[in-house]
């Protein structure tokens, strides 16, 4: 049955040569000549792929700003002998996430003893240390789902489209009562044009999801590692820095009697 139905395809094709076209030109008469549920799908792939680029563009821009400004900041870090000296110009590197581990880290040592000597509980700047770093990962996630979410449905909705060319095919097919090209064409050009922009929607959300969460994973590793050299800094001057002598005091002169 289906040797059949493709052979007189074939011979109808043949014996009603169809102008040849350029791809160009094949595809925008393809998509005006699309129905409503073809359209609608195709409107539907464009704005998904519109604002998928918007936010893969975005976080590209906005990571590569952080890791320039977060190499910055650890250079001056590791050139700086004082704290104090690096508080007063972390503002500077803001974009970096290295940023609020560090300040939330030197409050903290701060709020402990005044930032001079030992810190008296180790385990509060580590939680501290780990806060920030989480915080400043969410922040740096923020609209990622909506990336997965486009790269997870476009398949389906091009597929829904296809399967909406592909009934209205058969209805052509059916009304025409003859199995000939010019009454299932329409159907089936619909049903591979949404198939191929679903994938040209999917497979950029796919590629850039991928290597932004790879970014992502970069960015945590280099702040729980600058968490941990920052607090071996402060031990490190905490051990240089010798134990304040406590005030001597003065002699008391003897009270004179009075006669």
């Amino acid at each position: 049955m289906l040797w059949t139905f493709a052979l007189a395809l074939l011979q109808e094709d043949a014996s009603n040569p169809a102008p040849i076209a350029s791809n160009g030109s094949a595809l925008v008469e393809m998509v005006h000549n699309s129905g409503p549920v073809a359209f609608t799908v195709l409107v539907i792939l464009l704005i998904a792929s519109v604002f998928s680029w918007a936010i893969m563009l975005s976080k590209w821009s906005s990571f590569r700003r952080a890791q320039m400004q977060g190499q910055r900041f650890v250079r001056a870090f590791r050139k700086s002998s004082r704290l104090s000296e690096i508080a007063s110009v972390a503002e500077q590197f803001k974009p970096s996430p290295l940023v609020p581990v560090f300040v939330e880290i030197h409050d903290e040592y701060q709020r402990q003893n005044g930032g001079r000597g030992m810190p008296r509980n180790p385990v509060a700047l580590e939680r501290a240390a780990q806060t920030a770093s989480s915080e400043a990962l969410t922040s740096m996630e923020s609209r990622m789902t909506w990336l997965a979410t486009i790269a997870a449905i476009a398949p389906f909705i091009g597929l829904f489209g296809t399967v909406m060319g592909i009934i209205e095919a058969f209805h052509g097919l059916g009304i025409a009562g003859t199995a000939t090209l010019r009454a299932v064409a329409p159907g089936i050009s619909e049903a591979l044009i949404t198939t191929a922009a679903g994938l040209v929607v999917a497979i950029p959300a796919v590629v850039g999801y991928n290597q932004l969460t790879a970014r992502l994973r970069e960015f945590a590793s280099r702040m729980d590692d600058f968490g941990r050299e920052l607090l071996n800094a402060i031990e490190n001057s905490a051990l240089l820095t010798p134990p304040a002598q406590p005030p001597q005091q003065q002699p008391e002169e003897p009270r004179r009697r009075a006669f």
